[in-house]
């Protein structure tokens, strides 16, 4: 099983996404940045890293959102979602097609990947507390 960290990160009632490149698995669907967790590495620091490297911009690691496991035709992964938020740029495109900032009334216009339904769900529930 893959170890997998993402990121998700709040402006008010929003919450940030970033659509996966063309030439990826899961072409141009959408996810929330983050990345595979390499050896070493705690889920902190690798979301930290991968930030860096697809955003181009720090971030703040907060508490554990959900995690889910999913298995792919290719790989099974355990995703960890954490609460985060960015310390100071604007992200940049330096590795996803596009980015936006969406409200949970707004999922359903979005293709995103797989293994992030079961967090949308969660994210919608959340919203509405």
């Amino acid at each position: 099983m893959t170890e997998v960290v993402a990121a998700l990160i709040w402006e008010q009632t929003r919450f940030f996404i970033c659509q996966r490149p063309a030439n990826k698995s899961c072409p141009l669907l959408w996810e929330f940045p983050g990345g595979k967790v390499e050896p070493g590495e705690t889920a902190q620091q690798a979301l930290i890293r991968e930030c860096r490297e697809e955003l181009g911009v720090p971030v703040e690691v907060g508490a554990l959102f959900t995690e889910v496991c999913h298995t792919y035709p290719d790989i099974t992964v355990h995703l960890s979602l954490f609460h985060a938020k960015f310390l100071s740029e604007q992200p940049k495109l330096l590795e996803h097609n596009d980015f936006r900032w969406i409200t949970a009334e707004e999922i359903p216009n979005f293709p995103f990947c797989p293994a992030d339904k079961e967090i949308l769900e969660k994210i919608v529930q959340y919203c509405k507390k």
